[in-house]
Parts: C-alpha cells; sequence; structure tokens
C-alpha cells in the first residue's frame, strides 16, 4: 500500500475507539475485584495497564501505515506487542516482595500479566478472546479459592498464624507440644516483636504450619493453650 492510498484517519476509526474502550471496561473489572481485595495493584493501576496495552498494539498495527513502501520500507507489527510483555514483566517484578523467605504479590503480578494481555488482545479486535479471559479471571479467584479449600480435606494444608503470648512463662514450649500432638508441622516460627500490655510483656510470633486438619483446629489448639492472649490465621490477602 503506498502512501497516497493510505486514509489520513486509518486505524483511528469507531472500531479501534471501540477496541480501546473494551480494553478499559475489562481492565476496570479486573482491577475493581483486586482493589475490593486489598490488593497494591488496584482499579486504577490495572485499568491504565490493559488501556495502554490495547493502545500500544493498535500503534504497532496502524500507526506506520504512511511511511510503509512495498518493497523499501516494512514493519514487523509484532514487535510492540512483544515490548508490551517484557515491560509488564518488570512491572510484575516490582509487585513482589521477599520477606523472611517468604514471598508475596505473585497473584497481583500475575493479575497485573494477564490484565495487559486482555488488553492486547482487545487492541488487535480479538473481543471474544479478551471476553474470555477476562471471566476465566473471576473464575480463578473466587471458583479456585472454594476448590482449593474443599482439597484441604485430603491434602496437606499451609497455613500462617499470628500468635500472642505472655513472656517468660514457658508457653512457647507449649504451644510447640500442641501442635506437635495435633500432627502439625511447623515449617517456620518467625518473631514479630514484644509489647507491654496492662504491665507484662506480650510476645508476638508468625507460625507456618502444614498439616490435614483446618484453621480452626489450629486455632482452637492454640487458643486452649495458658498465657495466649490472640491467635489470628494470616488471611490470602495478607499474603497477596
Amino acid at each position: 500500500m503506498s502512501t497516497a492510498e493510505v486514509p489520513v484517519l486509518y486505524g483511528q476509526s469507531w472500531v479501534q475507539g471501540g477496541e480501546l474502550l473494551l480494553a478499559f471496561v475489562l481492565s476496570a473489572l479486573i482491577g475493581l475485584e483486586r482493589q475490593l481485595r486489598g490488593k497494591s495493584a488496584g482499579l486504577r493501576t490495572q485499568t491504565i495497564v490493559g488501556t495502554t496495552s490495547a493502545l500500544m498494539l493498535i500503534v504497532s498495527k496502524y500507526g506506520f501505515f504512511d511511511v510503509l513502501d512495498p518493497g523499501r520500507v516494512t514493519l514487523d507489527p509484532s514487535r510492540v506487542a512483544a515490548q508490551i510483555v517484557s515491560g509488564v514483566g518488570f512491572l510484575g517484578a516490582g509487585l513482589i516482595l521477599t520477606r523472611g523467605g517468604a514471598v508475596r504479590g505473585l497473584t497481583t503480578a500475575a493479575a497485573v500479566w494477564e490484565t495487559a494481555a486482555i488488553g492486547m488482545a482487545a487492541g488487535a479486535g480479538l473481543w471474544v478472546l479478551a471476553l474470555l479471559v477476562t471471566g476465566l479471571h473471576f473464575v480463578i479467584v473466587f471458583g479456585f479459592t472454594g476448590l482449593s479449600k474443599r482439597l484441604a480435606g485430603v491434602t496437606d494444608t499451609a497455613v500462617q498464624v499470628d500468635v500472642a503470648y505472655l513472656d517468660g512463662r514457658g508457653v512457647l514450649r507449649q504451644l510447640l507440644d500442641a501442635l506437635t500432638r495435633e500432627g502439625w508441622r511447623i515449617g517456620r516460627l518467625v518473631g514479630r516483636g514484644t509489647v507491654v500490655d496492662r504491665g507484662v510483656d506480650v510476645v508476638s510470633v508468625r507460625m507456618e504450619l502444614v498439616g490435614r486438619a483446618g484453621a480452626e483446629h489450629v486455632i482452637a489448639s492454640l487458643g486452649a493453650v495458658e498465657g495466649v492472649r490472640d491467635v489470628a490465621v494470616v488471611t490470602e490477602d495478607e499474603l497477596d
């Protein structure tokens, strides 16, 4: 196609506008879900990533028709799409944190990568695939959570709990004994500090446990130990 044959507004029709709006809406839906669950990359981040990915792909498809000349100037429209994947990879890496050997933020980083792919699909005009992957996102984050809880009854379950107990009374030893009797394996124990409460020192620790009983059973077992002030399961939202 020669330059003279290219319409001035080629690639800027209502079709491309609709593709951008589709990317905006689908990205916002995923961002809203992340926002409601208290994730670091929420509504604004996800919407920007998805919409911008769609725009970059549209630019890659249509932004260079005015310089193309068959036999002299040729361009690969997929090159920008490849760079989007690399760029979003760096963005996702910034969301992943490692604290004390525990990894946090993997789900959020994966959601950003997914949002970019949805935006790219919308920008490429593959709206059926964009809609399908958006639907599958909600199947994963809601449906798989329930499935994981059911599978916990037949496989080992990993759970993290925060325990606050009175210092200097041998409570930690009793806690470990209680967990061992209940069949829990202790993966790691991390101290989280000591505070003074009503004139006594209260120690807080986080335990990573592996076993086949439910989280409610852990709370009941640890809460029954004399000297324990508080026991709380670390939720998925706090982990991610």
